[in-house]
């Protein structure tokens, strides 16, 4: 049975591993704990004794799992390891800073990180964002709360209908957008997207209309940015793209606040003509005195939508499916490639 090698700190081990999915790679697997110390989400450890200890025990295994704590996995290590065919990062790494993209590629071994795991949940709340942005919920809340709940005609101020049968557009199609969609089709909408990045023939494979931004922007009833954060997409969408939207639309952003200008978005919310539903916003957290929070057509939480109250997150299982798929003799879905590495610096 091949070998599998789990490096990260003991809150890792104790609140992303589930025991049941420990079992399941059993079945296929032997696998061993590399407790590592300290570490954070989006760096790996600098600790060369760390390193040093992670090498000795590198000799024998087949796959090594790495997150939060791990050192960077370079060619000193993979020399180490003669049998090592599979590296994967559970979450979080974004851009590969705990492995050596082009040294785990020169030596032939597969490269994945399961970073899509937090799309799942995100892409549910991105489409109850859109259905309480739709009916202004947020407002009514407010009116509640304040003891004064709407009647009659008050409950019908700034909706802008059902979703059902109406124009949505995507800003951004990968793992996410595609989930989202997914989401979607029952309610009959027509899709568009913009998202350079993508390769002409996924738009008929997943179905929708491949376009410019500003048509996006112009001529969609609800505008989804759901395009990951990349020195390339900060700051994207500004006065002129905000200024596209026609009155009585619906804007909703699940992806990060720095793709958006704060300071337009604010002012074109408070021309009052369209509604808002903001996972994300820049700088996070809010400030006390942001004007978004007392804006009465925005619905906002708070950075929250790949949280689910779950024991555990799906980045795990994730990676347990990877390696079973790998270890089988299949084809792993969450590869990172030089051109995933490109798309994701904005390249």
């Amino acid at each position: 049975m091949p070998k599998v090698l789990l490096a990260f700190n003991k809150r890792v081990r104790e609140s992303y591993i589930p025991p049941e999915e420990l079992a399941r790679l059993e079945t296929f697997a032997t696998w061993d704990w590399f407790e590592c110390q300290g570490g954070g989400i989006y760096e790996a450890h600098r600790d060369p004794e760390i390193l040093a200890r992670l090498t000795e025990r590198v000799g024998d295994v087949d796959a090594i799992v790495v997150c939060h704590g791990a050192p960077t996995l370079g060619a000193e290590v993979m020399d180490r390891a003669p049998r090592l065919k599979f590296i994967g990062e559970l979450e979080g790494d974004r851009f590969a800073a705990r492995m050596d993209l082009e040294a785990a590629w020169a030596h032939g071994i597969r490269t994945v990180d399961t970073t899509q795991g937090s799309s799942y949940p995100v892409a549910e709340w991105a489409l109850a964002l859109i259905l309480i942005a739709l009916r202004n919920a947020g407002a009514a809340f407010r009116r509640i709360i304040s003891g004064n709940t709407p009647s009659g005609a008050e409950k019908r101020e700034n909706m802008r209908g059902m979703l059902t049968g109406k124009r949505v557009g995507l800003i951004g199609c990968g793992h996410m957008g595609r989930r989202l969609i997914s989401f979607l089709r029952p309610f009959n909408v027509d899709i568009w997207v913009h998202d350079p990045y993508l390769s002409r023939d996924i738009a008929e494979i997943v179905g929708f209309t491949q376009t410019a931004i500003d048509n996006v922007f112009s001529q969609c009833d609800v505008i989804v940015c759901v395009a990951p954060l990349t020195p390339r997409t900060e700051g994207m969408i500004g006065k002129r793209e905000l200024d596209l939207i026609r009155p009585g639309s619906v804007f909703v952003n699940v992806s990060r606040g720095a793709i958006v200008d704060s300071n337009a978005l604010i002012a074109r919310l408070k021309r009052g003509d369209i509604t808002a539903g903001l996972e994300v916003f820049d700088p996070e957290p809010i400030p006390a005195d942001s004007e978004i929070i007392h804006l009465p057509n925005v619905f906002l939480s708070p950075h929250f939508a790949g949280v689910t109250g779950d024991d555990y997150p799906p980045f795990f299982a994730l990676m347990v499916d990877e390696l079973h798929r790998f270890f089988h003799g299949h084809e792993t879905w969450f590869d990172l490639t030089p051109q995933s590495q490109a798309n994701r610096r904005g390249d």
